[in-house]
């Protein structure tokens, strides 16, 4: 129900106007001065503000004007015994939605209001479509998801999650106990396995589903920007800082913001951020006037927040706040039955897209479909059917047609590099037997010259007498094809560091391409970067 904020000196004046509104059907709240209310619009934002012109303490023009810095689009209007065009001009180039002369009639004040807060529904709509994020259960166009989108066209709720094994109607009757609650939601698991849509379903199942669906991705963004785009800023905080700009916090007031990749947050802004779920209240950059808010957060991470911890990259207090209605997405390797449905699905999804009508695929191609590890989950499955329904007009896709595609985009290891499936990944299911077309050296483009099989590598620490848990003696290799590279006595930085080095010279120093490869942010490569350069580990010219 809309809100509005009624503010007079007059109790009698406060209780007429508050009633009118109530028989409107319309939630009131009504203070006594300029001050109360500054305090109201601080604890919760209205939709509306109705105030007298003339109280002691603060007249009207002058909360106007405070209101502003709080919020440029919240709607004000203005009432006054002492009505003149002078009067009626000012209020009205100090930023009032209208004006209006006591005595009034009851309808005038009601059809005022509701204009006012139709103009600010619109002016929150217009910004939030410019972000890309979406209104009530109207779907934007950002974000990623099971079908690479922020969600399916026409489905909603739980009819998002596709899928019918035991994982999925686990992850359903999750979803759905904690769409209830108000509480804040921790979606792990791998990239490409649906966080997002995971997140749209709770959003529309919730009571705030009426409300505002705002996302972020935080591995976007740098440090400064980051903080910005979260809390917003003032006219004049930074440079280039040129009008007042509301944050993603506000910008979700009474609905549910999207925190994605929470744990590439910089630990400074984590303290804020933790702040801000304990309090709920937060100061604009550049401003030191405290605003409430009203919004379900769910935050999503493909990292394991408790190494994160353990390594001083994450605050521990921060992850208690944000892990209170804990979920977790399996990767597509341990629910392959659900892999002919989501096949099914993204075909339709893109045959309609198209205007072409659906294909499907033949049992032999659904069964290379399962048998194959998926080290980019539901969002390679997405991409693979997309290019079967563009690419092949036959009603039925054969397996001749799909076995290329995924040799193609199954994780070459070179220069002993090991290609990463997720940070939730477990390093025994990096690759399972599966013949893939290499060739050429590792820095060149890959061409189909001829196949080895690549089998599972345990990663696990050597024995005694230095040898593996494998039984062999020095590094790991695959299919012969993999550099002897000595486990034996390395420490896991070094490791890392080594791979990545090697990857980056592989593509020539192509970070974004190296950070696709890897499975990480292109912002976790570049910090990781910086820090082996200050300490001289790597080449300068990385």
């Amino acid at each position: 129900m809309s809100l509005v904020l009624v503010v007079d000196d007059r109790e009698s004046m406060r209780d007429s106007v508050a009633s009118t509104l109530v028989r409107a059907g319309l939630e009131v709240q009504t203070v006594d001065g300029g001050q109360a209310a500054i305090d109201s619009i601080a604890r919760k934002r209205p939709d509306c503000i109705v105030t007298d012109m003339k109280m002691p303490g603060m007249t009207g023009l002058e909360l106007l004007a405070e209101v502003r810095k709080i919020d440029e689009d919240l709607p004000v209007i203005v009432m006054t015994a002492f009505g003149t065009v002078d009067t009626a001009v000012r209020a009205l180039k100090t930023g009032a939605f209208d004006y209006l002369s006591k005595p009034f009639e009851g309808d005038e004040l009601v059809i005022s209001v509701k204009r006012a807060m139709e103009h600010g529904r619109l002016k929150r709509e217009n910004a939030l479509l410019r972000l890309g994020g979406s209104i009530g259960n109207q779907t934007g166009p950002g974000g990623s998801g099971h079908s690479g989108r922020s969600g399916a066209v026409g489905r909603t709720g739980l009819s998002r999650l596709v899928g019918s094994s035991v994982a999925m109607r686990r992850v359903r009757e999750q979803v759905l106990a904690v769409a209830e609650s108000a509480g804040t939601v921790l979606i792990c698991g791998e990239s490409g396995v649906g966080k997002e849509v995971i997140a749209h379903a709770i959003h529309e199942l919730s009571p705030r589903s009426a409300g505002s669906f705002v996302g972020l991705n935080c591995a976007a963004l740098s440090e400064s920007l980051l903080e910005s785009e979260l809390f917003g800023h003032e006219k004049g905080a930074f440079t280039g800082a040129d009008r007042l700009r509301k944050g993603r916090f506000e910008l979700a007031e009474q609905g549910t913001l999207l925190l994605d990749e929470i744990s590439e947050i910089p630990v400074r802004l984590q303290a804020k951020l933790l702040r801000v779920l304990q309090e709920r209240v937060f100061e604009r950059v550049g401003s030191s006037i405290a605003i409430g808010c009203d919004v379900r957060v769910i935050a999503t991470s493909n990292q394991d927040l408790a190494r994160s911890i353990a390594r001083g990259q994450f605050r521990q207090d921060l992850f208690f706040r944000l892990n209170v209605l804990p979920i977790h997405l399996p990767p597509l390797r341990e629910r392959t039955e659900d892999i002919p449905e989501l096949a099914e699905y993204f075909l339709q999804q893109s045959a309609a897209r198209d205007g072409h009508p659906s294909p499907a695929f033949s049992g032999e191609a659904i069964d290379l479909l399962r048998s194959y590890n998926w080290p980019g989950n539901v969002r390679e499955l997405s991409n693979i059917c997309e290019r079967a329904a563009v690419l092949c007009r036959e009603a039925v896709i054969p397996a001749e047609i799909v076995g290329p595609w995924l040799a193609q985009s199954a994780p070459v290891m070179t220069d002993g590099a090991v290609a990463r499936t997720g940070s939730f990944a477990d390093a025994e299911s990096v690759s399972p037997a599966l013949s893939v077309s290499i060739g050429g050296p590792a820095a060149g483009p890959i061409q189909n010259t001829h196949t080895v099989e690549i089998k599972p590598v345990n990663f696990g620490m050597p024995s005694s007498g230095g040898v593996g848990l494998n039984g062999d003696h020095g590094g790991a290799t695959a299919g012969g094809m993999l550099s002897s590279v000595p486990i034996v006595d390395r420490l896991l930085e070094d490791i890392e560091r080594d791979t990545i080095v090697s990857t980056l010279n592989r593509f020539n120093g192509h970070r974004q391409k190296t950070a696709q490869v890897l499975g990480i942010g292109v912002r976790t490569l570049g910090l990781k970067l910086k820090k082996w350069k200050e300490l001289k580990l790597v080449d300068a010219g990385l």
